[in-house]
Protein backbone atom coordinates (compact mmCIF):
# COMPACT_ATOMS: atom_id res chain seq x y z
CA UNK A 1 0.00 0.00 0.00
CA UNK A 2 1.41 3.33 -0.87
CA UNK A 3 2.62 5.76 2.07
CA UNK A 4 0.03 8.72 1.45
CA UNK A 5 2.84 11.32 2.56
CA UNK A 6 4.98 10.13 -0.05
CA UNK A 7 1.95 9.77 -2.45
CA UNK A 8 1.30 13.75 -1.75
CA UNK A 9 4.95 14.65 -2.57
CA UNK A 10 4.93 12.82 -5.68
CA UNK A 11 1.60 14.72 -6.48
CA UNK A 12 3.43 17.79 -5.25
CA UNK A 13 6.74 17.17 -7.72
CA UNK A 14 4.63 16.16 -10.46
CA UNK A 15 2.34 19.64 -10.29
CA UNK A 16 5.36 21.53 -9.92
CA UNK A 17 6.94 19.88 -13.00
CA UNK A 18 3.90 20.68 -15.13
CA UNK A 19 4.09 24.33 -14.06
CA UNK A 20 7.27 24.84 -15.24
CA UNK A 21 6.98 23.19 -18.35
CA UNK A 22 6.80 26.56 -20.43
CA UNK A 23 8.88 28.46 -19.18
CA UNK A 24 10.95 30.80 -21.04
CA UNK A 25 14.70 31.11 -20.65
CA UNK A 26 14.83 34.46 -18.97
CA UNK A 27 12.37 33.15 -16.54
CA UNK A 28 14.59 30.62 -15.17
CA UNK A 29 16.48 33.67 -13.87
CA UNK A 30 13.83 34.71 -11.90
CA UNK A 31 14.87 35.28 -7.78
CA UNK A 32 12.96 32.95 -6.02
CA UNK A 33 11.41 33.64 -2.01
CA UNK A 34 15.44 31.53 -0.81
CA UNK A 35 17.28 34.61 -0.82
CA UNK A 36 20.45 34.86 -3.30
CA UNK A 37 18.89 31.75 -5.44
CA UNK A 38 16.89 31.60 -8.76
CA UNK A 39 13.99 29.56 -9.06
CA UNK A 40 16.09 27.03 -11.26
CA UNK A 41 18.53 26.94 -8.29
CA UNK A 42 15.64 25.70 -5.99
CA UNK A 43 14.27 23.13 -8.51
CA UNK A 44 17.89 22.15 -9.04
CA UNK A 45 18.04 21.97 -5.08
CA UNK A 46 14.95 19.82 -4.73
CA UNK A 47 16.49 17.24 -6.93
CA UNK A 48 19.34 16.86 -5.28
CA UNK A 49 17.12 15.94 -1.60
CA UNK A 50 15.45 13.52 -3.74
CA UNK A 51 18.68 12.30 -4.84
CA UNK A 52 20.40 11.81 -1.44
CA UNK A 53 20.01 8.74 0.59
CA UNK A 54 21.26 9.04 4.60
CA UNK A 55 25.22 7.17 3.53
CA UNK A 56 25.63 9.89 0.40
CA UNK A 57 23.82 12.65 2.61
CA UNK A 58 26.46 11.90 5.43
CA UNK A 59 29.67 11.38 2.90
CA UNK A 60 29.21 14.93 1.76
CA UNK A 61 28.37 16.17 5.21
CA UNK A 62 31.71 15.07 6.12
CA UNK A 63 33.25 15.77 2.99
CA UNK A 64 32.18 19.21 3.39
CA UNK A 65 33.62 19.12 7.28
CA UNK A 66 29.93 19.57 8.61
CA UNK A 67 29.20 22.74 6.90
CA UNK A 68 25.62 22.01 5.98
CA UNK A 69 25.13 25.39 3.68
CA UNK A 70 28.10 24.10 1.65
CA UNK A 71 26.81 20.80 0.97
CA UNK A 72 23.63 21.96 -0.13
CA UNK A 73 25.45 23.98 -2.44
CA UNK A 74 27.70 21.59 -3.70
CA UNK A 75 24.41 18.79 -4.03
CA UNK A 76 22.45 21.83 -5.65
CA UNK A 77 25.31 22.20 -8.07
CA UNK A 78 25.39 18.63 -9.12
CA UNK A 79 21.81 18.78 -10.25
CA UNK A 80 22.02 21.91 -12.19
CA UNK A 81 22.55 20.80 -15.36
CA UNK A 82 23.94 23.17 -18.00
CA UNK A 83 20.57 24.59 -19.02
CA UNK A 84 17.07 25.18 -17.49
CA UNK A 85 15.79 22.41 -19.96
CA UNK A 86 18.44 20.38 -18.37
CA UNK A 87 17.43 21.65 -15.07
CA UNK A 88 13.66 20.80 -15.16
CA UNK A 89 14.38 17.17 -17.18
CA UNK A 90 16.36 16.22 -13.88
CA UNK A 91 13.82 17.03 -11.55
CA UNK A 92 11.11 15.05 -13.87
CA UNK A 93 13.37 11.90 -13.28
CA UNK A 94 13.08 12.02 -9.56
CA UNK A 95 9.10 13.00 -9.22
CA UNK A 96 8.54 9.21 -7.58
CA UNK A 97 11.66 8.99 -6.08
CA UNK A 98 11.76 7.85 -2.66
CA UNK A 99 15.05 8.45 -1.88
CA UNK A 100 15.59 10.85 0.88
CA UNK A 101 18.32 11.85 3.29
CA UNK A 102 17.81 11.24 7.18
CA UNK A 103 14.90 13.32 7.34
CA UNK A 104 10.69 12.65 8.38
CA UNK A 105 9.20 11.88 5.44
CA UNK A 106 6.98 14.59 6.33
CA UNK A 107 10.03 17.39 6.32
CA UNK A 108 10.27 16.11 2.84
CA UNK A 109 6.29 16.92 1.94
CA UNK A 110 7.48 20.03 3.92
CA UNK A 111 10.33 21.09 1.60
CA UNK A 112 8.55 20.10 -1.45
CA UNK A 113 5.21 22.29 -0.45
CA UNK A 114 7.07 25.30 0.19
CA UNK A 115 10.07 25.30 -2.10
CA UNK A 116 7.50 24.65 -4.98
CA UNK A 117 5.99 28.13 -3.65
CA UNK A 118 9.33 29.44 -3.51
CA UNK A 119 9.14 28.99 -7.36
CA UNK A 120 5.85 30.07 -7.76
CA UNK A 121 5.51 33.10 -6.25
CA UNK A 122 8.03 35.10 -7.82
CA UNK A 123 6.84 33.59 -10.88
CA UNK A 124 3.02 34.85 -10.74
CA UNK A 125 2.19 30.93 -11.05
CA UNK A 126 -0.77 29.47 -8.71
CA UNK A 127 -1.88 25.65 -7.48
CA UNK A 128 -4.57 25.06 -5.21
CA UNK A 129 -2.46 22.80 -2.91
CA UNK A 130 -4.98 19.92 -0.70
CA UNK A 131 -6.32 21.42 2.17
CA UNK A 132 -5.42 18.14 3.94
CA UNK A 133 -1.71 18.73 2.50
CA UNK A 134 -0.74 22.08 3.35
CA UNK A 135 -2.73 21.24 7.17
CA UNK A 136 -0.41 18.24 7.53
CA UNK A 137 2.34 20.55 6.43
CA UNK A 138 1.58 22.89 9.09
CA UNK A 139 1.25 20.96 12.12
CA UNK A 140 4.86 19.03 11.55
CA UNK A 141 5.96 22.56 11.26
CA UNK A 142 4.33 24.07 14.18
CA UNK A 143 5.86 21.65 16.41
CA UNK A 144 9.21 21.42 14.84
CA UNK A 145 12.87 23.15 14.14
CA UNK A 146 14.14 20.56 12.27
CA UNK A 147 15.50 21.53 9.10
CA UNK A 148 14.25 25.21 9.30
CA UNK A 149 13.35 27.64 12.41
CA UNK A 150 9.47 27.39 12.68
CA UNK A 151 8.44 26.05 15.83
CA UNK A 152 10.26 28.88 17.59
CA UNK A 153 9.30 31.74 15.30
CA UNK A 154 5.52 31.28 15.53
CA UNK A 155 5.70 30.45 19.56
CA UNK A 156 3.82 33.00 21.27
CA UNK A 157 1.48 33.20 18.39
CA UNK A 158 -2.18 31.61 17.74
CA UNK A 159 -2.56 30.31 14.59
CA UNK A 160 -5.53 30.09 12.94
CA UNK A 161 -6.41 28.78 9.60
CA UNK A 162 -9.56 30.01 7.59
CA UNK A 163 -9.68 27.45 4.65
CA UNK A 164 -9.09 24.27 6.63
CA UNK A 165 -9.15 22.80 10.37
CA UNK A 166 -5.42 24.26 11.35
CA UNK A 167 -5.32 25.77 14.64
CA UNK A 168 -2.16 26.32 17.36
CA UNK A 169 -0.98 28.11 19.92
CA UNK A 170 -1.99 30.64 22.25
CA UNK A 171 -1.13 34.55 22.06
CA UNK A 172 -1.78 37.09 19.59
CA UNK A 173 -3.56 35.76 16.51
CA UNK A 174 -2.27 35.03 12.84
CA UNK A 175 -4.77 34.24 10.75
CA UNK A 176 -4.96 33.32 7.11
CA UNK A 177 -4.83 30.45 4.23
CA UNK A 178 -3.07 27.76 5.60
CA UNK A 179 -0.58 27.68 2.46
CA UNK A 180 0.21 31.58 3.95
CA UNK A 181 1.29 30.58 7.46
CA UNK A 182 3.39 27.50 6.42
CA UNK A 183 5.53 29.67 4.45
CA UNK A 184 5.19 32.81 7.36
CA UNK A 185 6.03 29.93 9.52
CA UNK A 186 9.32 28.91 7.66
CA UNK A 187 10.38 32.72 7.19
CA UNK A 188 8.93 34.01 3.79
CA UNK A 189 8.29 37.51 4.76
CA UNK A 190 6.14 38.20 1.91
CA UNK A 191 3.44 36.09 2.50
CA UNK A 192 3.06 38.02 5.82
CA UNK A 193 0.97 40.10 3.20
CA UNK A 194 -1.85 37.24 3.02
CA UNK A 195 -2.49 37.19 6.99
CA UNK A 196 -4.28 39.09 9.52
CA UNK A 197 -4.13 39.31 13.11
CA UNK A 198 -2.60 41.57 15.51
CA UNK A 199 0.24 39.18 15.51
CA UNK A 200 0.96 39.55 11.89
CA UNK A 201 3.88 42.25 12.32
CA UNK A 202 5.49 40.14 15.43
CA UNK A 203 5.54 37.37 13.13
CA UNK A 204 6.94 39.54 10.17
CA UNK A 205 9.13 40.12 12.58
CA UNK A 206 10.80 37.14 13.09
CA UNK A 207 10.94 36.70 9.75
CA UNK A 208 13.62 36.89 7.41
CA UNK A 209 15.26 35.58 3.78
CA UNK A 210 13.53 32.12 2.66
CA UNK A 211 16.14 29.23 3.50
CA UNK A 212 16.68 26.13 1.34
Amino acid sequence: MTDPVWASIHAERAALAADLAGLTEERWATSSLCSGLTVREVLAHLTASASLNAVRWMAGVIRCRFDFDRQVAVRLAEQLGATPAETLERFRSVVASTTKPPLPVVAMLGETLVHGEDIRRPLGLRRDHPVEVVTRVAAYYQGSDQVVVARSRVAGLRLVADDGPFTSGKGPLVSGPTLALVMAMTGRTACCDDLDGEGVELLRSQCGAGTV
